[in-house]
C-alpha cells in the first residue's frame, strides 16, 4: 500500500496566533515539535496498516518545518515547493492508494479557527460552484482528479464537520475546537494517538467510497482583499473581473482550474 500524507500547521493541537506559525517566533519551535509530532503518528499508524511507501509533502509556508529526523525512518518527505500547480500535494500520482492530511483547517470566512484562510491570508474568499473552498476541498479535489480516495484528516473540529459533510465515509480527527479568536484542546498525547489509531484503521478499510466527488464543472470566484489584486488577477485566460475586487473563472477540467489557482491565489 502506498500512501501520501499533505501536512499543514494551523489544524495542529492548541494553535492559536499567527506568530506561532512563522520561522523565527519564539513559539513556533513549539508547533513545529507539535506538527512533526502528528505525522509522527500518522506515518506510524500507517505503516500499522500495511502501508509500504509512505510519502509526506510538508505544506506549510516555506514547506520546510517538518523535523525529519523525528519521523520513522521508512518515510520519504517532499521538502520545499517545486512551483508546480499541485502546491500543496505536490509527489501525488495515480500510483497512490490513498492521501490523508495532517493539521489542516477551516476556511476562510469561518469562525471554527483563528487562523482560518484559504491558502493565503490576502484572499478573502474562494468559491467553487458558489460553496467557500477550503484547502481541504482544493487539494482533495486533486486527489479526486487522480483517482486517489481520501483515507483521513486531523485538523480543527469545524473542518472535521465539513469534510464529513463532504464525504462522510472520511474519517477524521478533531484536535481542537476554534472559539472565534480562542482554542480548545484537549492534551496532545491523546489527540496524537487518536491519529494513529484512527488512521490505521481508516487505512485498513475499503476505500472505494471515500473518493471525494468531483463536479462536472467548476465555477470559480476569488474575491480579494484589495481591488488591485483581483484586477491583477483578471488578466488570467478566461478570469473575467467581476466589480472591483473579486474574478471568476469557469472550466470542466480541473486541471484548468489548478493552474490557473497557481498564478492568482
Amino acid at each position: 500500500m502506498k500512501v501520501f500524507i499533505s501536512a499543514d500547521i494551523e489544524g495542529v493541537n492548541h494553535i492559536t496566533h499567527w506568530n506561532e506559525t512563522e520561522y523565527g517566533h519564539a513559539r513556533y519551535e513549539e508547533f513545529r515539535i507539535q506538527m512533526t509530532e502528528e505525522v509522527n503518528r500518522a506515518c506510524i499508524g500507517a505503516h500499522k496498516a500495511g502501508a509500504t511507501e509512505i510519502i509526506v509533502k510538508d505544506a506549510h509556508d516555506s514547506a520546510m518545518n517538518l523535523i525529519f529526523s523525528d519521523l520513522p525512518d521508512y518515510v520519504v518527505l517532499h521538502r520545499g515547493w517545486e512551483g508546480n500547480i499541485c502546491s500543496m500535494m505536490a509527489g501525488l500520482d495515480s500510483s497512490f492508494d490513498a492521501a490523508c492530511f495532517i493539521g489542516y483547517h477551516s476556511p476562510s470566512r469561518s469562525d471554527g479557527n483563528p487562523l482560518s484562510h484559504t491558502m493565503n491570508t490576502q484572499i478573502f474568499h474562494v468559491k467553487i460552484n458558489g460553496v467557500i473552498a477550503s484547502e481541504f476541498d482544493i487539494n482533495s479535489l486533486y486527489a479526486s482528479y487522480l483517482n486517489v480516495p481520501i483515507a483521513f484528516l486531523s485538523g480543527d473540529l469545524n473542518l472535521t464537520k465539513l469534510v464529513k459533510g463532504t464525504n462522510s465515509h472520511i474519517d477524521t480527527v478533531a484536535t481542537k475546537e476554534g472559539v472565534h479568536g480562542a482554542v480548545i484542546s484537549r492534551h496532545p498525547n491523546i489527540t496524537n494517538c487518536e491519529i494513529e489509531e484512527t488512521i490505521e484503521r481508516a487505512l485498513k478499510k475499503d476505500l472505494t467510497n471515500n473518493m471525494v466527488a468531483l463536479p462536472a464543472s467548476f465555477d470559480v470566484e476569488i474575491q480579494y482583499r484589495t481591488h488591485q489584486a483581483a484586477y491583477r488577477a483578471s488578466f488570467f485566460p478566461g478570469c473575467q473581473l467581476l466589480g472591483t475586487d473579486r474574478i471568476t473563472f469557469k472550466s470542466s477540467n480541473y486541471y484548468d482550474v489548478l493552474t490557473m489557482f497557481k498564478f492568482n491565489l
